[in-house]
């Protein structure tokens, strides 16, 4: 990971500043939808720090650089800062966050400037609130991004690719239908109308997929649903004949139109209840406030007058996407068993590779898992950048292998690949630690220990109104028996054919995973690990289900929630003490593989090597 010379881009954002008269400017990763990740034209932080992993702050003065990222990236970004960057590792002791930074900064009567479109509106909020409170001048819009002009000419486009339809064979549910329960919601909290800003969240909604950021299949657009209108913000051409039609009733009109649109609404003081205005006299019902998601942008929220208009919620349709009907859960179940015939097909093939002395590196060995997807039913994409990592790599956990810079892939030493895929019918993310040849002892306890805290969260059995923040620590419990630990979250939700990172449910220990229930229908990854820097990284990740189970007693008459899991890839035989296995975690392992074998094997009849392969993976201990 090369390092890139910052110094003229931090130099010609100084000077900008100067003319807009901020003293600290605040670069977020987001787009203006709060997207984690995002289309190239977006990438203002990766482009004036270097830092290309898909989270962190930056944040400029005149004489100081810091960028704050989580422990997923702190290896990446170490390696890709330049001397002009301070780190600042965030969730360690005594580091302080990139909020907490700027606002030290801020001390003396500074001014704080922050693209409005790029922060979100709570975020904005309360940042200009420490801001103040601590002698700084406040939070300012920069209307104009100042990274943008940096950037200049060799900034990328904005994309503009066209929209698909989804069917009802995989959707489940006519958009129709989704508005008319959001509008139900809208009654029930007596609003004026919803800003959908986020990507997925508009995608979901009408039922349309599209290709404009890589790996999720979404394109640019905004919504707002009243209780008698439904529009649409997008570039009309993106949606072709077939598209306009899908929308019949939808009033469509251009992507950058919202601002205006939502502007010249609240000054109307029209449509806030049954479609009929209302006057300013003391008679009238109270104002109804438009509803806007905690992700929507500082600029939404400006545009719609502020707080007297706005109320910020966390959104009604990330709950109601999050929660899979039928469809979409057997849409998961089918497509996980192509991917997990994929992987497995993989596997078998790199093994044969390595084992007869070729000589394979990360993006080789990652392109051939993608040649291999692409041949299954309803293929669209992958969900992610392949993380194909050899030794020391494994351990840098959002790794990206770099055709020219990468690595070798060493027999002697752990490989881990988590990757993923866009079918029509579900979103895939499956992580697979194997070894090649011999492994080592601290290897083979760390996989295990690992292993048992996959399978502790796999049984686990808990009531309605349990948390992902709450049962977090039936997947870490092992390791920190040993004193071992990993910083990153457990599980995070995923898509239906969209983003493969979901709110607003995980499980983890970050705050906002405990606001949330699990609820029957949520998908979410199980992906416990360890890292051992500069030696190798050890990670399992399947996808499972939220179901109700049936239990002997029924507390407080309250159902009782359990786990089915979807993917279905061997665990690495050669990684596994059986020794440390208790004798229910060696039947899970057991029967788990027994359905793989059972429901993958179908695709090797003709395929001696994977199935031979896959035979021996299985083999019950």
């Amino acid at each position: 990971m090369a390092k890139v010379d910052t110094s003229a881009r931090l130099a010609h954002l100084r000077q900008l500043m100067q003319k807009h008269e901020v003293d600290v400017y605040v670069i977020p990763s987001e787009d203006a939808h709060s997207s984690e990740y995002i289309a190239p034209t977006d990438a203002r932080r990766a482009f004036l720090t270097g830092f290309t992993g898909s989270a962190g702050t930056a944040v400029v003065t005149q004489e100081k650089a810091a960028l704050a990222t989580d422990g997923r990236y702190f290896n990446q970004a170490a390696s890709q800062l330049d001397d002009n960057w301070t780190l600042l590792k965030q969730g360690l002791q005594d580091v302080p966050t990139w909020q907490e930074w700027a606002v030290e900064q801020a001390e003396g009567g500074k001014s704080v400037g922050v693209d409005p479109t790029t922060i979100t509106a709570p975020e904005g909020k309360k940042l200009g609130e420490k801001i103040v409170k601590k002698g700084g001048k406040g939070l300012v819009p920069v209307v104009a991004n100042l990274v943008d002009e940096v950037w200049g000419a060799k900034k990328p486009g904005r994309p503009n690719e066209g929209v698909r339809v989804l069917g009802l064979e995989y959707a489940g549910k006519k958009w129709e239908e989704k508005v008319e329960e959001l509008r139900k919601e809208l009654e029930k909290k007596k609003a004026a109308g919803f800003v959908v800003s986020m990507l997925d969240e508009v995608a979901w909604l009408f039922n349309l997929r599209g290709n404009d950021i890589p790996y999720n299949p979404v394109f640019f657009s905004y919504a707002l649903i009243t209780p008698t209108t439904v529009t649409l913000y997008v570039d009309e051409s993106k949606l072709g004949a077939k598209g306009k039609e899908h929308l019949s009733g939808v009033s469509i009109k251009p992507y950058d139109a919202i601002f205006s649109d939502l502007t010249a609404l609240v000054k109307s003081d029209e449509p806030v209840t049954n479609g009929t205005a209302h006057t300013s006299s003391s008679s009238s019902p109270p104002k109804r406030k438009y509803l806007i998601s905690t992700k929507g942008s500082w600029a939404l929220s400006h545009a719609l007058g502020g707080e007297e208009n706005v109320e910020e919620i966390r959104s009604l349709i990330g709950d109601a996407k999050a929660v899979k009907n039928d469809t979409e859960l057997e849409g998961m179940r089918q497509c996980h068993i192509r991917d997990g015939a994929a992987l497995s097909e993989y596997f078998a093939w790199l093994e044969e590779q390595i084992h007869s002395g070729t000589q394979l590196d990360e993006v080789q060995a990652a392109d051939k898992l993608e040649s291999i997807r692409k041949t299954k039913d309803h293929f669209v994409g992958l969900s992610f950048d392949t993380i194909s990592s050899t030794g020391a790599n494994a351990a840098i956990i959002h790794y990206k292998p770099e055709p020219g810079s990468c690595s070798t892939i060493d027999p002697a030493k752990i490989y881990l690949c988590d990757s993923g895929a866009q079918y029509l019918d579900g979103t895939t993310d499956t992580t697979r630690t194997l070894h090649f040849g011999q492994p080592t002892p601290m290897e083979i306890e760390a996989y295990t220990l690992v292993l048992k805290g996959h399978i502790a969260l796999e049984l686990a059995v808990f009531p309605k109104g349990t948390s992902g923040f709450a049962i977090d620590a039936f997947a870490r419990q092992f390791l920190w028996a040993y004193g071992l630990e990993y910083r990153h979250g457990t599980g995070h939700g995923v898509g239906s054919f969209l983003n493969v990172h979901e709110g607003p449910i995980g499980i983890g220990t970050r705050v906002q995973y405990a606001d949330v229930p699990l609820a029957a229908g949520n998908v979410l990854s199980n992906e416990p690990g360890y890292y051992d820097d500069g030696n190798f990284g050890i990670r399992i990740e399947n996808m499972f289900m939220v179901k109700e189970v049936q239990t002997k007693h029924r507390f407080g008459d309250k159902p009782s929630f359990g786990f089915e899991h979807v993917t279905l890839v061997p665990m690495c035989r050669a990684l596994v003490d059986v020794a440390l296995l208790t004798e229910r975690e060696r039947e899970w392992v057991n029967a788990y593989h027994a359905e793989v074998l059972e429901k993958t094997g179908v695709f090797f009849k003709q395929d001696e090597r994977t199935r031979r392969w896959l035979e021996r993976e299985c083999a019950p201990y």
